[in-house]
């Protein structure tokens, strides 16, 4: 029988010691997106951090996260931001457009600026699928974003630490959606 593989993995713990973290929200469907908050800040202090590590920041609604996010990780340079948002399906296609566009812009600003993102953008059919996933029958899908962030913000560190690249002092690449055509 052959020797099992010992491999090295890296994994990101979930000590917020240390950390800062920003949170952007939206006002829109506040009375699910302050209970997401709630959570968020709950596993947050939880992992160990403190008043002082997190920032929080207002926007109207869904599609304004992603912008928000990106200039927060670029000005603030937290560790790894939660994105907080709610759109519940009404009777037109806005909801495809807002929630597409809203993933794409958030997933952009964390590939562009290379902060960690956890997204918390509920994407319901019914109030009541908020309702469930903001603190009842699913959890808190806010206390699950915190815990994300916080092991996302170790993992980049870890990476960071662990990259050969670093002794290097050559510029970062940029990004091909920065190139010009």
């Amino acid at each position: 029988m052959p020797d099992k593989l010992k491999l090295k993995s890296i994994a990101g713990n979930l000590t917020a010691a240390g950390l800062r973290i920003g949170i952007v929200i939206s006002r829109f469907n506040s009375f699910i997106t302050e209970r997401l908050l709630e959570g968020a800040l709950d596993a947050l202090n939880r992992t160990g951090a403190k008043e002082n590590q997190i920032e929080i920041i207002r926007v109207p609604g869904a599609f304004e996260l992603p912008v928000a996010a990106k200039k927060l990780a670029q000005s603030h340079k937290p560790d790894s931001i939660i994105c907080i948002g709610c759109v519940i399906r009404g009777e037109t296609s806005h909801y495809e457009h807002v929630t597409t566009e809203a993933a794409r812009g958030i997933q952009l600003a964390q590939i562009d600026t290379g902060v960690p993102i956890a997204f918390c953008v509920l994407t319901c059919d019914t109030l009541e699928q908020a309702i469930d996933r903001a603190g009842l029958k699913s959890g808190n899908k806010g206390f699950e974003a915190g815990l994300a962030a916080v092991e996302m913000a170790n993992l980049s560190r870890q990476l960071r630490a662990a990259s050969p690249s670093r002794s290097r002092s050559a510029a970062p690449a940029k990004s091909p959606r920065s190139r010009r055509r």
